[in-house]
């Protein structure tokens, strides 16, 4: 007979708390859409709801946030915010191009913005899918900038 407690189980076994918070999201995510009648009015509730999780991060990460959310929206306007799994998020077509993650969503030391497989950023055999971000600088403004329209291409 085991003499763990579930609690101990839980914290060695499925997902945690901040990862059971995100299904949670995307669950209401999903069921927010349904709920919407025209394109025009679902696509401006999602760019909304991007921008209100955006105000609602941390100062570092609201600033690194932000500015994400202008490089790629100015890079390929194409792309549809909307939130994913709690994260903003940028579709075409209704599938997730890139994702900005804050650093406070599951206590990480720095944010990431993170390419899907539908992003055309290959580069030979292994390229980077996820970038760490502390502080966005005109360089790395010009890389964010290429990587999106590298991505939609």
């Amino acid at each position: 007979m085991s003499t763990q407690t579930s609690s101990s189980i839980e914290e060695h076994e499925g997902f945690t708390a901040a990862e059971r918070d995100a299904m949670k999201q995307r669950a209401a995510e999903t069921r927010s859409a349904r709920t919407r009648t025209s394109a025009a009015e679902k696509a401006a509730a999602a760019a909304q709801a991007v921008q209100d999780k955006i105000e609602q991060m941390a100062p570092e990460d609201r600033d690194l946030a932000r500015e994400v959310h202008r490089l790629v929206t100015g890079a390929a306007p194409q792309l549809a915010p909307k939130l994913w799994y709690g994260m903003p998020a940028y579709a075409l077509d209704g599938k997730i191009v890139c994702h900005f993650q804050d650093a406070a969503k599951f206590s990480t030391r720095y944010a990431t913005l993170g390419f899907s497989d539908r992003a055309q950023v290959d580069d030979g055999p292994m390229w980077p899918t996820s970038y760490a971000l502390t502080e966005i600088t005109d360089q790395v403004g010009t890389e964010i900038d290429a990587l999106v329209r590298r991505a939609v291409a």
